[in-house]
């Protein structure tokens, strides 16, 4: 993989860079939509990649080993030839969701035993296992291991938790350089700076992180309920310690609002659930503010969902023939909300690119903060 920093702004820390993978060049900054079993729910490759103008996508691997299985992705031939998308692909480890599972799983050094939630069986996630998964999986980007702490959570907690990321992150880059890609391209690991809402450890996670040189890096544990102030006092913590000849990975943020204040801190990445949830439940986002589309305001507003948009379904259809399809549970709402709500968060992280390229992005950031989180 190679990044080149291209340009950043000037009354900001905000950065524009090109990223080449295998299976091709990532502008940042940039959304990645989440594709969590193989798909962005409700959606189709070709309106990824033609209508939402998505560069990259996500897969789980907790959920694709559970669904539909190692085997049948290695047989198929990886995630891109199993699902026929063509363009780059980054899995997350695992370890968010298998934390998550706090009734059913156990932590100890040479990994994690948790229970599957379709199934009840047993499994067990090793850093080195999760490596091996993740070649199968065949994505251009892997996350190593790590624990995802809970917010809040005690400082000998996180500290705890911290050395044992840092420990199995050794091992998954060992694992890592020791194992081939299955599929003829490369990929490449991203490690997790972890340390929950601790300045010191924040810090010291990232120094270890940055040590071991990898081709980009990730920054976990945070949008995990924490005050959006404590997130962004983090992240400005760590990217100041991150290389910044590195792509930075900020992991599940997040709103629109926080999307613009953490690219403003030095984030090249990101991705969450938030616009393909949201939309299931008839919330749009907008560069004019926030619209719940069930509200009574709507039914008979038959003026196109986006005036602005050039996206087709906003300009297609109205937002009163939209409420009627979410309030009637119609799955066509779910996909025309979940198109909406993916295509602006690509419009705002490729109109930001412009803006840092131009170097207008800082007073405009500011002012779209603003409206982006209005309710409208």
């Amino acid at each position: 993989m190679n990044f080149k920093l291209e340009h950043s702004d000037p009354l900001s820390r905000a950065r524009a860079g090109t990223l080449h993978t295998s299976h091709g060049t990532i502008e940042t900054p940039v959304f990645m939509p989440v594709g969590t079993a193989g798909t962005v729910k409700a959606v189709h490759q070709r309106e990824l990649k033609e209508d939402i103008r998505a560069q990259i996508i996500l897969g789980n691997t907790y959920h694709l080993y559970l669904r539909p299985g190692l085997d049948t992705l290695h047989k198929a031939g990886g995630l891109h030839q199993f699902n026929g998308w063509d363009a780059p692909i980054l899995t997350d480890s695992g370890g968010y969701q298998v934390f998550s599972l706090s009734g059913t799983r156990k932590i100890k050094e040479e990994g994690v035993t948790f229970r599957s939630h379709i199934d009840g069986s047993r499994h067990l996630f090793t850093p080195e296992n999760t490596m091996d998964t993740q070649r199968i999986i065949g994505a251009d980007i892997i996350m190593a291991l790590d624990e995802c702490t809970p917010y809040p959570c005690s400082y000998r907690y996180a500290e705890t938790s911290l050395q044992l990321t840092h420990r199995w992150l050794e091992r998954c880059i060992n694992h890592f350089k020791a194992t081939e890609p299955l599929y003829g391209y490369d990929q490449m690991l991203f490690p997790i700076v972890q340390g929950s809402t601790y300045k010191d450890l924040r810090k010291a996670s990232a120094e270890t992180i940055a040590s071991f040189g990898q081709e980009g890096n990730a920054i976990g544990g945070l949008s995990v309920g924490e005050p959006a102030e404590e997130m962004y006092e983090m992240t400005e913590i760590v990217c100041e310690i991150l290389p910044a000849d590195k792509p930075r990975y900020l992991m599940g943020v997040g709103t629109p609002a926080n999307i613009l204040e953490c690219i403003s801190l030095g984030i090249d990445m990101f991705d969450c659930v938030m616009p393909t949830r949201n939309a299931r439940n008839g919330m749009l986002f907008t560069r004019n503010g926030i619209i719940n589309i069930r509200n009574e305001k709507w039914k008979n507003d038959f003026s196109p969902i986006d005036e602005e948009s050039d996206l087709w379904a906003d300009k297609h259809y109205s937002k009163a023939y939209l409420r009627h399809l979410v309030t009637s549970k119609e799955i066509l709402g779910a996909q025309i909300a979940s198109l909406h709500n993916l295509h602006f968060y690509l419009w705002l992280t490729g109109e930001s690119r412009k803006r840092i390229i131009d170097g207008t992005f800082a007073r405009w950031k500011d002012q779209m903060v603003k409206a982006v989180s209005a309710r409208i």
